[in-house]
Order: structure tokens, then C-alpha cells, then sequence
């Protein structure tokens, strides 16, 4: 089977744009080619690539053939800068959660500006590997040790959280510490649905207890809402000494998490320097 270059081009621009028209203008031809070259590409695949929604998304199929359509552009952007031929720096994709990108991501890249083109998609750590899969990201920061097909994983180190409020928090709803009825009662802060911290933080306390959420889904103002008093919540060691003045719930209490990096089993020069920083940078900061 010979893919065609310039439809794997076509169906790479659909999906990240959403639109066949967005796709056309970004390509500079009509939509009407772009569809021909989507029903090129299926018919030589003998798949269907892409359900044809607003906006459009890939199939499991155009999953697989999407990730193929960014390594070629990736190997191809490589190799004319190889030839000497200007370029613009290649733009890598990476699937990072929250709490990493507020911490020790971005200093772990900055070395490599200039030279490679980051661009960082936020996901909660235990969904990062989906968009590994799909092909939007060639690296992502997971708690998935076991490597996805097609990708290497290497262990970054700890994200260790430990249960944080305010102190005037602290003296109105645990002035006996976290015991079960407190932990029932007292408001906490979660990130978002996805957040489960402060509910296994819970399991091992107060088994059953449902106490008001308020949801805050950036991790700067995670913290800030916890100092305002607005609820407990599970802090990250990392975050901190640049936080407002918390105290800890329960000294020595706390639930780690670790971080894996997975990326693209893939030759590449950029690839390889950006997964090196990230990796360099992890264990610098991360609990080992």
C-alpha cells in the first residue's frame, strides 16, 4: 500500500482544523479537492479515515494513519534542514498535565527555544496516551508506565501532594486534625472530574464521604482558592514554596504520583532533544 503524501497533508490539516473549507483555505485549494483527496486516501487504505462531523475527527483507522501523516512530516522537515535549506523549527506536539506545566515543564524546554516549536496540549495525566494515540502529540507525560504501541516510556520520577488549607481553614473545620466527620463536612477543591487526589486522599479516612466540590481547573488558582479558604485540596510539593501560606492537614500524609514520558519510537533529531530535556528536567525536580 503507497500512501500518497499530499493526502496524508490533507487529512492531517482536516482533523486539526475541524473543516473541510478551514482545511482548503489553510491548503490553498478547494474543498471540493480536499474531499477528493479524503476519498483518495480511504479507498488506497481500504479504511474509512474520518467521520465527517463538526468538527471532524478521526476514526481508529485514521488514528493510525494520521500518526503516520506527522512522523512523515516531521522526517521531512528534518531532512531539509539537513540540506541546508531554511525551515521553520519544528513544531512538536506534547500531552502534559496541568500540575507539570505549572511547575517544572516550561523550565525543562526553555533551553530549546528557537529551536523547536512546543506546542503543549493540557490533559490530566491519566488521559495523556489518548492523544498519543490519535496522533495529535508525539510525547506525553502519563501515569502509564507499560508503552503504547509504537512508543518508548521512560520514568520521569514523583509528583508528591500532600493535603493543604489555610490556616484559619484548618482552625474552623479540623480543630481535632482530618478526622472522618471533619473530612466529611469541611468544603475541598478539586481540579476538574477527572481529578481523583482528594478522593483517595479520602478512601483511606472517610470511606463514603461526599463533602461539597468546588471545581477549579488551573493549577496557579487551584492553589490560590485553597489559601482563600475556599476548601482543603491536595497540593503539590512543587507548588508550594511560590503558593500562599497554607498548613498541612496530616503531616507526612501523602499520595504520590508517578510520571512516565511516552514517546514516538521514531529517529529524529528534534524528537530526540525535546525528549531528552523533558526527561532532564523531570528528574532535576521530581521526587526520585
Amino acid at each position: 500500500m503507497q500512501l500518497d503524501l499530499e493526502q496524508l497533508r490533507t487529512l492531517r490539516a482536516v482533523v486539526e482544523l475541524g473543516t473541510l473549507d478551514a482545511a482548503a483555505a489553510t491548503l490553498h485549494v478547494t474543498p471540493s479537492a480536499v474531499s477528493q483527496r479524503l476519498r483518495a486516501l480511504e479507498t488506497t487504505s481500504g479504511q474509512v479515515l474520518l467521520v465527517r462531523s463538526k468538527p471532524a475527527r478521526p476514526t481508529e483507522a485514521g488514528e493510525a494513519v494520521l500518526r503516520l501523516a506527522r512522523q512523515v512530516e516531521l522526517l521531512a522537515a528534518e531532512t531539509v534542514a539537513e540540506l541546508g535549506e531554511a525551515s521553520a523549527p519544528s513544531r512538536l506536539g506534547v500531552a502534559v498535565n496541568a500540575d507539570s506545566l505549572a511547575t517544572w515543564f516550561l523550565p525543562a524546554i526553555a533551553p530549546l527555544a528557537g529551536e523547536i516549536a512546543v506546542e503543549c496540549h493540557r490533559e490530566d495525566e491519566a488521559n495523556t496516551v489518548r492523544l498519543l494515540r490519535a496522533g495529535t502529540v508525539v510525547l506525553a507525560i502519563t501515569y502509564e508506565p507499560k508503552p503504547i504501541a509504537g512508543c518508548t516510556a521512560t520514568a520521569l520520577g514523583t509528583m508528591r501532594y500532600r493535603p493543604m488549607a489555610s490556616p484559619g481553614f484548618a482552625d474552623r473545620w479540623f480543630p481535632r486534625g482530618p478526622t472522618p466527620e471533619a473530612l466529611s463536612r469541611a468544603p475541598m477543591i478539586v481540579f476538574d472530574r477527572d481529578d481523583a487526589l482528594q478522593h483517595e486522599y479520602l478512601a483511606e479516612r472517610a470511606p463514603g464521604a461526599d463533602p461539597p466540590q468546588t471545581m477549579v481547573p488551573s493549577s496557579t488558582d487551584f492553589v490560590a482558592a485553597i489559601g482563600l479558604g475556599l476548601g482543603w485540596g491536595m497540593v503539590a510539593d512543587l507548588q508550594q514554596p511560590t503558593g500562599p501560606e497554607l498548613v498541612e492537614l496530616e503531616p507526612d500524609a501523602t499520595v504520590e504520583v508517578p510520571l512516565h514520558l511516552q514517546c514516538w519510537r521514531l529517529r529524529s533529531p528534534s524528537l530526540d532533544r525535546l525528549a531528552e530535556a523533558i526527561v532532564h528536567g523531570a528528574r532535576e525536580r521530581l521526587a526520585q
